[in-house]
């Protein structure tokens, strides 16, 4: 049985105390990587220079909007640490030279900002690929994971090291854990055990000063709190999580089922809305629509009979029978959910092992939070709404409740808790040669105004969209207010605690980007 879903979804669903002005490129590029020398190997800094450069810029973009951009104003240089002080090294070089910061691991920032900026500024990639160790310890049930991991990394190294175990993340394997974790980490384990971010024990930083704060104890109560789900790189750079591990069966239940409209996709689709978060917590059931079809896919910890049984009685629009549902060990379906029928050829090492992604078409993403159920109307607008010839739209819905509804807003930075039905990632993606957004996805979104969450419109950190606002820097940092705009969205009410943390570990804002947690300074 394939798995029935655009490659499109699978490459997407798939990231200090003052202020130094930025002296000119080419002083900076040799004063920066001069200092770095000193502590970093040459072979570790590439500059333009470099027949490595080019290659080793592009590896990690994963959205074909962005190479343009990020090869037209290219880094001075991508440091590529295989420690901590060279993390270290990068952040003093920085300060000391006016030298700014981008920081990547996976590199699927939905805006490019891991290696790229929209701004008139000088800075330098930093590449944590290297650092990529996974140390698992069954008898605790816990895993320290290096930031440059990816998400296939940690999965594999649960999976060799503790069977039985797993962890709550995405499906997409190239997804580096440094920017999953530090936005919250949706998946299909979460209606269980709730996000990555809430499952981070542990964690250690290299803050503003360049200063290693190895771990919770060292960094205190406001900074472990800001990390877990605070967006990346505002507050520094992490390089490592101490995470929970939970229990998984041997082996879990998976089905995709598509419905098109004429078989009834559209009362399932507005029935599946108030049935899928009130599923048992071991029961996730997600939805793709796409092209007038709607594909419904699961992740059951437990097995197909009681997946078949609880669907036939709760969502029976769905016609589920035991044929539609396959039973696997749990490594195997999040390569399976990815990749489909190649788990059957390949080995789940080259699967969940290669950090690399075919880069084909432009993408654009936007998020909502839903709260109250669509009318079977409403849901045949979308199902209908137009897209030009060389586009492609999704909607991908994902279920809350259970474990996420049971979490206090104010737990973590993530506030979309109690009350979410779901959310939905609004993908559109199109041929290359124009780098302007095709119409469907803002005019599905701004169709969705009226019908999703309020006051305000919520939307998902790792899911960045800058059409929802920039910071504005005056006097050497960002402007608490123009934060506001984009930061309560994401962040709601934990915002304002995001912004006074950040005023006491960075009040020069040196950790800066285009929508990075702004210092509030009165």
């Amino acid at each position: 049985m394939a798995v029935s879903i655009s490659i499109a979804l699978l490459l997407t669903v798939c990231f200090v105390g003052f202020y130094v002005p930025a002296p000119s490129l080419a002083a900076s590029a040799g004063d920066f990587v001069g200092c770095l020398s000193t502590d970093v190997p040459s072979q570790l800094v590439l500059t333009p220079g470099s027949p490595s450069f080019k290659p080793l810029l592009v590896s990690s973009i994963r959205n074909a909007r962005f190479l343009a951009p990020a090869t037209a104003e290219p880094p001075l240089c991508i440091v590529t640490p295989t420690n901590t002080s060279h993390v270290q090294a990068a952040v003093r070089c920085g300060r000391a030279h006016g030298v700014r910061l981008r920081v990547r691991s996976g590199g699927h920032d939905t805006e490019g900002l891991s290696s790229r900026s929209q701004r008139p500024e000088v800075f330098a990639v930093v590449d944590l690929a290297k650092l990529n160790n996974v140390h698992v310890d069954p008898q605790e049930a816990t895993a320290w994971v290096n930031a440059g991991a990816t998400i296939g990394e940690l999965y594999y190294a649960i999976s060799k090291a503790a069977p039985g175990l797993g962890f709550p993340a995405g499906v997409c394997p190239t997804v580096g854990v440094g920017g999953h974790f530090s936005g919250g980490g949706q998946g299909l384990m979460m209606r269980k055990y709730g996000l990555s971010a809430d499952n981070i024990l542990d964690a250690s930083i290299v803050n503003a000063d360049g200063i290693l704060l190895q771990d919770k104890k060292a960094m205190g109560d406001d900074l472990f709190w800001a990390i877990r789900g605070g967006g990346g790189v505002s507050f520094g750079i992490v390089l490592s999580f101490k995470v929970r591990l939970v229990p998984v069966p041997p082996m879990v239940a998976f089905f995709s089922v598509t419905k098109s409209m004429d078989q009834g996709a559209v009362e399932a689709v507005t029935k599946w809305q108030t049935v899928a978060p009130a599923l048992p917590d071991d029961l996730t059931v997600r939805v793709n629509v796409q092209q007038r079809e709607a594909n419904f896919q699961s992740l059951y910890l437990g097995n197909c009979s009681a997946v078949v049984a609880t669907l036939r009685d709760r969502l029976p629009e769905l016609n589920l029978t035991r044929a539609d549902c396959r039973e696997m060990s749990w490594v195997q379906y999040v390569a399976y959910i990815y990749f489909g029928d190649a788990i059957n050829s390949s080995p789940l090492e080259a699967l969940l092992l290669n950090r690399t992604m075919t880069l084909g078409r432009f993408y654009k993403n936007k998020s909502d939070y839903v709260k109250e159920a669509l009318t079977k109307d409403a849901w045949e607008k979308i199902f209908t709404w137009p897209t030009g010839a060389a586009a492609e739209g999704q909607l991908v819905l994902e279920p809350q409740g259970g474990r996420m509804g049971s979490i206090a807003e104010g737990d973590t930075p993530f506030p979309h808790r109690a009350g979410v039905l779901y959310n939905i990632q609004y993908l559109e993606s199109w041929a290359g040669g124009n780098t302007t957004t095709p119409s469907w996805i803002n005019t599905i979104y701004d169709f969705m105004e009226p019908l999703v969450s309020k006051n305000p419109r919520a939307a998902y950190a790792n899911y960045r969209d800058l059409d929802i606002g920039v910071n504005q820097v005056v006097g050497g940092a960002s402007t608490y207010e123009s934060g506001k705009v984009w930061g309560e969205r994401y962040f709601g009410g934990n915002f304002q605690r995001l912004a006074m943390i950040k005023r006491k570990v960075d009040a020069g804002d040196y950790f800066r980007n285009e929508q990075s947690v702004p210092p509030l300074l009165s």
